[in-house]
């Protein structure tokens, strides 16, 4: 009979194996995001830093058509949708308040040019084709992340966005008499500052 070393158990680690080394290995893939995620996390954080709001989806109800007409709508407002793990959104936004909503078939919906575009074509999409489950959003401004509800996101899709605002300035501009001389009298200045005004509003 051959005699064998006792394998040694490493209290700290989960019993995932009987052979110790095997054990580390397995613990440290469990943990450790491999290169690829890490990339990704990484790649999710430039887009969040880009990014003026989000929305989490759930798109299980679509089929690849839908899914298809749905990116088209979206990229149409300068936004962006895309799918990607939950555990990866997770690591890359790191807020304890969107785990609830980080399970099943999720998308990230992103509106770069405002905080309101995307997200009025997300809802619009939805309303179209009666599908879509809107879960939560969330409102990046000056570095900051405020955690939206389902019906937060919507109150925001609501909102005009900044060419809408932008395109009631020129017809109030290009309006009766009264408004034309109001702006004119005003000075090219306050002019400046009204525009900039709506320019910068959802910045």
């Amino acid at each position: 009979m051959i005699d064998r070393a006792p394998t040694r158990c490493i209290s700290h680690l989960p019993p995932l194996c009987k052979h110790p080394d095997l054990s580390v290995i397995i613990f440290v893939k469990k943990t450790m995001p491999s290169q690829y995620n890490q990339q990704q996390v990484e790649l999710i954080k430039e887009k969040l830093g880009r990014a003026k709001s989000i929305a989490i989806v759930d798109y299980s109800g679509t089929d690849a058509a839908e899914q298809v007409k749905l990116r088209a709508m979206i990229k149409e407002a300068n936004g962006e949708m895309f799918v990607t793990k939950n555990t990866l959104i997770n690591l890359a936004v790191d807020d304890e308040q969107l785990q609830e909503s980080l399970t099943g078939m999720n998308a990230v919906v992103i509106s770069y040019e405002d905080a309101v575009s995307a997200l009025k074509k997300l809802f619009e999409f939805k309303d179209e084709e009666e599908k879509l489950e809107i879960k939560q959003g969330i409102l990046l401004e000056d570095g900051k992340i405020k955690v939206l509800s389902r019906d937060e996101v919507e109150q925001l899709s609501k909102l005009p966005s900044k060419d809408e605002l932008i395109v009631t300035l020129i017809q109030r501009i290009q309006g009766p008499a009264y408004g034309l001389v109001n702006v004119l009298n005003a000075g090219p200045r306050n002019l400046v500052y009204a525009l900039n005004a709506i320019a910068n509003k959802d910045n």
